[in-house]
């Protein structure tokens, strides 16, 4: 199978820089497919998971917001955080997912709202990528 250059990138760090057969993430459209020689294209990434195939592997982690550069022969991926599931601290996670749902049964600003929707998002796919592992 073709391969393409894949570079995952946070603030902090390099995720993934490498060859991939494919890589699959969650965009505001749904979910999104890349394979080599695809027609160049910038997507936003939303909260979820990040599955990359890479020398014949699946190798799973979490984004969350950011966005894509597709190239026919590079994509970039530039998020605000990626976590592998051994990464993910599981009680903190569920401790996020708590604050979030209980802020989100009181009157919350539009903003306050988002926010703790969006806490939840991150919460969740983290609890999600931690019970593959389990």
């Amino acid at each position: 199978m073709a391969t393409f250059f894949l570079e995952v990138l946070t603030p902090d760090r390099n995720v993934f820089s490498g060859e991939a057969e494919c890589v699959i993430f969650k965009s505001s459209d749904g979910e999104m497919g890349v394979l080599a020689k695809h027609a160049p294209t910038v997507s936003a990434v939303s909260v979820g998971p990040l599955r990359i195939n890479a020398q014949g592997k699946w190798i799973e982690a979490v984004v969350t917001e950011g966005f894509a550069k597709i190239m026919p022969d590079k994509v970039v991926i530039l998020t605000d955080t990626a976590e592998y599931p051994e990464e993910i601290d599981i009680n903190r996670a569920k401790a996020a997912k708590q604050r979030a749902e209980e802020r989100l049964q009181k009157k919350l600003s539009q903003l306050e709202y988002m926010r703790s929707k969006a806490a939840l998002a991150r919460a969740m796919a983290r609890l999600n990528a931690t019970n593959k592992r389990s």
